[in-house]
């Protein structure tokens, strides 16, 4: 989502990726996310035939989906296995995967997590992996759009953002939260996001305090606050042209899966 990286590891500004002495990572880069927070945790709560329910139209080409701080890549390659209906034992063996299904791109702040992806990946073919700070609007579009082109296509259909939303917004304020989301609006169809709820922010501080490190940047000035889950969608249904789609319930750590719909109308090939 280091810097912000999601509490799923996910890198996502400029500054230097550090995780310190007792588990505090300033950017959410926690290099065992998975550990704490299993893949299957998210997975159980949505439908395997969830991109066939929203794009039941045939394609000429692949679905393109963006996963946002994607750490090393496990919980996108869980979802990418859930969402095509692969079980464990062909996720693992690298089965082979036709382009026309899905196509993904993961990105990530932190190279070092990003090798990892890349080394592990089941499917190099199907799912790429690049160094990206998000927040980084010239690294961003030079990427993005240099992606897209290589389908003819000018956004993707959808993109995934889990437990990233704290960190930028700890890093960021209040201002640099709306920043991103209107981004990643205006990058997709359809976009399934976790956002960590307020205690997460209280628990990343105290962390941070243990240690004798100061309060994050914007911590104390944070004006968003309370219901993250109603203040994001919010946030994006009033004022960036998207439309709350469905509410899959939430992981046994408290976190809501929220996905919404552009709008707008995307160019497709």
């Amino acid at each position: 989502m280091a810097a912000p990286v999601s509490e799923s590891g996910k890198g996502l500004l400029g500054e230097a990726c550090s995780v310190l002495p007792g588990g505090a990572a300033p950017y959410g880069n926690f290099p065992d996310y998975s550990r704490f927070h299993p893949p299957e945790g998210r997975l159980r709560l949505l439908p395997a035939a969830l991109l066939s329910q929203l794009f039941p139209s045939p394609r000429a080409g692949p679905l393109l989906g963006l996963d946002v701080g994607c750490n090393s890549g496990e919980l996108s390659t869980a979802l990418y296995s859930h969402l095509l209906g692969f079980g464990k034992s062909e996720a693992s063996q690298g089965c082979s995967v036709p382009e026309k299904d899905l196509c993904l791109l993961c990105c990530d702040i932190d190279p070092g997590l990003i090798e990892r992806a890349k080394k592990y990946s089941p499917f190099p073919g199907a799912i790429s992996y690049a160094t990206l700070d998000i927040m980084d609007t010239d690294a961003r579009e030079v990427l993005l759009s240099s992606y897209l082109s290589r389908f003819g296509r000018f956004a993707f259909d959808i993109c995934f953002c889990m437990s990233v939303t704290m960190w930028i917004h700890l890093n960021h304020g209040d201002s640099g939260l709306v920043k991103f989301l209107s981004c990643l609006a205006s990058q997709c169809t359809y976009l399934l996001i976790e956002p960590q709820p307020w205690k997460c922010y209280r628990a990343a501080a105290r962390r941070l305090r243990k240690l004798g490190r100061n309060d994050f940047d914007h911590f104390r000035s944070l004006t968003i606050s309370g219901n993250m889950a109603e203040e994001i969608t919010q946030i994006l249904t009033k004022g960036c042209a998207m439309e709350l789609v469905c509410c899959f319930g939430s992981t046994s750590w408290d976190r809501s899966l929220l996905l919404f719909k552009s709008k707008e109308t995307r160019s497709l090939p």
